[in-house]
């Protein structure tokens, strides 16, 4: 009975971490009615979660009470610095992982369900969803209608590994010579903060995902800055592909604060209009990054 309520309370952390990173991804302005049946929908839940996280992020200050009922957007939320215990390897961390490494080496069939998913794995339905959620919002499962989920495409190859960065080398280095091509500097500045964090010590326990997450994050958003759809959209894809050969790879600590560093470099220069530059380096920095990764 205690892991059910344990989980219940991790499915409500979790979602109430996603509704507020979506608020800040798509610019949700404040004032905005936050409507519980659309969030469900929105992120493969009920509606009882929802409740649960919304109540967590008024309790936060991230959203308010409405006069005639239900939540609206307060302020966006203060980006989150990185913690020593978000690290540790959880329950739902761990299964998680086993999930990815299993779907990775081909265990796991294309079509499963919760049922046999609660067994393989040992964990209760409130966790499972917790666990599942963030799958979909990662992009490497999707409900069916009706019962069941099925596993999307990923990268499960060296060589197609390989192209992915080719691919990203050419579309990301593009991006910056754009006719549209716009910096939203408080957008930027919270991926500095974010890597500062690594550089300053927390590159050398985070896990894989938060260092996935951390380094996607800062490239989508400068992809974004392109004002080309077809840019942003085709870098989301390769990076929800290559999520779990990643996962797969050893962390190399020293490189990855070398990337970090790389990456504060990158900031810094479109921070100060150095676009031209900033175009040549990214090419190198991706180039190095995927010979790094090769050798593991």
């Amino acid at each position: 009975m205690q892991v059910t309520r344990r989980s219940s309370k991790s499915l409500g952390e979790l979602l109430a971490i996603k509704i507020a990173q979506w608020i800040v991804d798509e610019s949700v302005q404040p004032g905005t009615a936050l409507i519980e049946r659309s969030l469900a929908e929105r992120f493969m839940v009920s509606r009882s979660p929802v409740r649960d996280a919304l109540r967590l992020l008024c309790e936060r200050g991230t959203v308010a009470v409405r006069a005639e009922g239900g939540y609206v957007v307060d302020r966006w939320p203060q980006a989150r610095p990185f913690s020593a215990n978000v690290g540790t390897e959880s329950p739902e961390e761990a299964s998680y992982l086993r999930i990815g490494e299993d779907r990775l080496s081909g265990v796991l069939p294309g079509r499963i369900s919760e049922t046999e998913l609660m067994r393989r794995y040992g964990v209760s339905k409130s966790l499972l969803s917790a666990i599942l959620l963030r799958i979909a919002n990662e992009g490497w499962i999707e409900r069916l209608p009706g019962h069941g989920w099925q596993f999307l495409p990923i990268l499960t190859s060296g060589e197609t590994y390989d192209q992915a960065y080719r691919f990203r080398i050419l579309i990301e280095s593009a991006g910056l010579h754009e006719p549209g091509f716009k910096i939203n500097e408080i957008a930027l500045r919270k991926c500095l903060t974010e890597q500062q964090a690594l550089i300053d010590g927390a590159v050398e326990w985070a896990s894989p995902a938060q260092l996935f997450d951390a380094n996607t994050r800062l490239h989508e958003t400068i992809a974004g800055f392109s004002g080309n759809m077809f840019i942003v959209e085709s870098l989301k894809r390769i990076n929800r592909l290559r999520r779990l050969m990643e996962y797969k790879k050893a962390v190399n600590r020293e490189a990855a604060a070398r990337r970090c560093r790389e990456h504060r470099v990158l900031i810094e220069l479109l921070l100060n209009g150095q676009r031209e530059a900033a175009a040549d380096f990214i090419r190198l920095h991706l180039r190095d990054a995927a010979r790094e990764k090769a050798a593991f």
